[in-house]
């Protein structure tokens, strides 16, 4: 308004039309580009009219010239204000992933943990409550694989909240989990009260680093929906590697979501965030009733593999 104001009442020309071309970026920059269009619509409509009154500073040549300017300041504008919406969409996007990256690992480790102790602790109380005398080594027993339980939840934790760290912190020096760890949870399982037998069929390792942690969270997530849900005496890992395919199944001999209401319900964040692991890396996985009884958590992952003279990705 100002530019034009001053174009009217003025006989000085100037080089005032420049502030109208970079307000038309400016405003297109912003995501109005409607009101960019209004606007220098607006002012060629002005200039045409003045140069139709007689106005010889701008001819049809000009008026032709200051269109095209008009276009590309807008276009020019509306593609910047893409390129920062696609900018901040990645961003956010990216911090979302992590933020579930960063939940799934805690309900993993914390869920884990915190279900053993649940029942081993249970155990020993209902022990000392039955038979102070004869149940005082059974409940020693356990209390002490709930130190063991809770020991192995901080050190867990504390690596997991490392990706939280303050910048130019140290970063954690502690592997990641995978399936050469698969015997502390078994020894973890068998002191919980449950049997667990692993079998190895194929090519099993070594797995891309990766494929390793999801693999061994997927087989810590089903043992501890055993322990939690399943009231089973049983349960079985089956790891099969064929090619660059790696097969997970954990089954059990408890009670299927068809005898027990507590796992009728939809899935809950266990299953939904081993799904998500599995899915991460271009696999899938599956969960439900087990054909001779029990359920059963069946994953596939792909793999690929690491020779002899690669290192494995950290």
């Amino acid at each position: 308004l100002a530019t034009a104001v001053y174009y009217v009442t003025s006989a000085y020309d100037g080089p005032l039309l420049l502030a109208v071309v970079v307000a038309l970026f400016l405003v297109a920059a912003a995501g109005r580009l409607h009101a960019a269009v209004v606007i220098a619509a607006l002012c060629l409509l002005g200039t045409a009219l003045g140069t139709i009154r007689g106005n010889g500073d701008v001819n049809q040549v000009a008026l032709f010239m200051l269109t095209g300017w008009f276009v590309a300041m807008i276009t020019l504008g509306g593609l910047r204000h893409s390129h920062l919406a696609r900018a901040r969409e990645t961003e956010e996007r990216a911090a979302a992933q992590e933020r579930l990256r960063i939940a799934r690992e805690l309900h993993d480790v914390v869920g884990h943990h915190l279900s053993l102790i649940n029942v081993q602790s249970t155990a020993a109380l209902r022990r000392l409550t039955k038979d102070p005398a004869a149940g005082a080594d059974q409940a020693t027993e356990a209390l002490g694989a709930v130190k063991d339980a809770s020991r192995e939840a901080l050190r867990e934790l504390r690596a997991t909240l490392g990706v939280l760290r303050e910048a130019g912190e140290a970063a954690p020096t502690a592997p990641a989990p995978g399936l050469g760890r698969l015997g502390e949870l078994t020894d973890a399982a068998g002191a919980a009260g449950l049997a667990v037998t692993v079998h190895r069929t194929g090519d099993t390792g070594p797995l891309p680093v990766e494929a390793d942690l999801a693999a061994y969270r997927i087989v810590q997530e089903s043992l501890t929906n055993v322990a939690r849900h399943a009231r089973a005496t049983r349960a079985d890992i089956h790891l099969d590697g064929v090619g660059c395919r790696l097969t997970v199944t954990v089954t059990d001999d408890g009670r299927g979501p068809a005898a027990d209401p507590a796992r009728t319900g939809p899935p809950g964040s266990g299953i939904t965030g081993m799904r998500e692991r599995a899915r991460a890396l271009g696999g899938d996985l599956t969960a439900g009733p087990a054909p001779g009884g029990g359920f059963s958590v069946r994953a596939t992952l792909p793999l690929a593999r690491t020779t002899a003279t690669e290192e494995p990705r950290r």
